[in-house]
């Protein structure tokens, strides 16, 4: 990525060419899957040094505003409100898809947080639901016209990054997608239930798993308080950062990087075979807002 595309929300906000009326008519165009992948995504990465305390508590008014500044930032329109009015309506139903993954879940301020703004939009409480396991049997996955995708990054043994691309990967059989690194995992986003849903996309870096060898093993010692998150309509774009963050975090913290690791090969097939978004780096405008502290990327 070159230093030309790294700008701060100011910038990004002065310089933008979107009036009111035409960010409503961009955002609404997200809002109705109207909009086809495209070169160039943008995707914001914001951070807050207090975000965490030394435990790993999360500060819940400082992240909420870390989410409404990386929404206006990523759309252009500093009023929050505006930005998820063009990203939902009152009629849809609404799926969040979150993770569980024990050591390390989506947290929970981040899973009521989105259902607030949902609820602010006007979708009734009822045709909202958050949830990981079990989509394929709640009516309002099955029935959803929306979905937002919220799921922290770690290292994956099968598939090198858990990210925004793997987290889809429970609308099917997922023994069905492990062979070859899950080299396909971007397919699962053209099934029916979720093809063309996707509002957004929240990749959690507060507290990376950065290495990792065996399935679901967590590694307290490659855990760093980043204190971060990428937010995009890309989920490509934000697991390709992801990816590019995990190593500079092995390269900073290991004298040698270690051996062993899975291919991380999916990221971009999901872009070159399945169209569903970019991951070549060079593509990818990275807006980066907030601490800048060992922001390594």
């Amino acid at each position: 990525m070159s230093d030309e595309r790294i700008r701060t929300r100011r910038d990004f906000v002065k310089e933008t060419s979107f009036g009111v009326a035409g960010m409503t008519l961009g955002l609404s165009a997200v809002r109705d899957g109207l909009l086809k992948p495209r070169r160039n995504s943008k995707v914001v990465l914001i951070r807050h040094k207090d975000v965490l305390d030394d435990e790993g508590t999360i500060d819940r008014a400082i992240f909420e505003q870390m989410l409404d500044d990386a929404v206006t930032t990523l759309f252009g329109n500093d009023d929050p409100t505006a930005c998820w009015k063009g990203l939902l309506k009152p009629t849809d139903t609404l799926g969040i898809k979150t993770n569980v993954y024990p050591p390390l879940p989506t947290p929970p301020e981040l899973n009521e947080m989105l259902e607030q703004r949902a609820m602010a939009v006007g979708i009734p409480e009822e045709k909202i639901s958050t949830l990981d396991r079990g989509v394929l049997q709640d009516p309002n996955f099955q029935n959803a016209t929306a979905l937002l995708n919220a799921r922290p990054l770690r290292a994956h043994d099968w598939s090198g990054i858990g990210g925004c691309i793997k987290n889809f990967i429970l609308f099917d059989r997922p023994s069905d997608w492990h062979d070859d690194s899950c080299a396909d995992l971007g397919a699962i986003w053209n099934l029916p239930v979720c093809k063309g849903k996707c509002r957004l996309n929240i990749l959690v870096a507060m507290t990376p798993l950065f290495h990792s060898i065996g399935p679901h093993r967590y590694a307290p010692d490659a855990i760093w308080q980043y204190k971060g998150m990428f937010v995009s309509t890309d989920p490509v774009a934000v697991d390709a950062l992801g990816v590019k963050l995990m190593e500079e975090m092995r390269k900073a913290f290991y004298d040698r990087p270690p051996r062993g690791g899975t291919s991380t090969k999916h990221v971009g097939i999901a872009d070159t075979s399945h169209g569903l978004g970019v991951a070549n780096l060079d593509e990818i405008e990275l807006i980066k807002i907030g601490w800048m502290e060992d922001v390594l990327i």
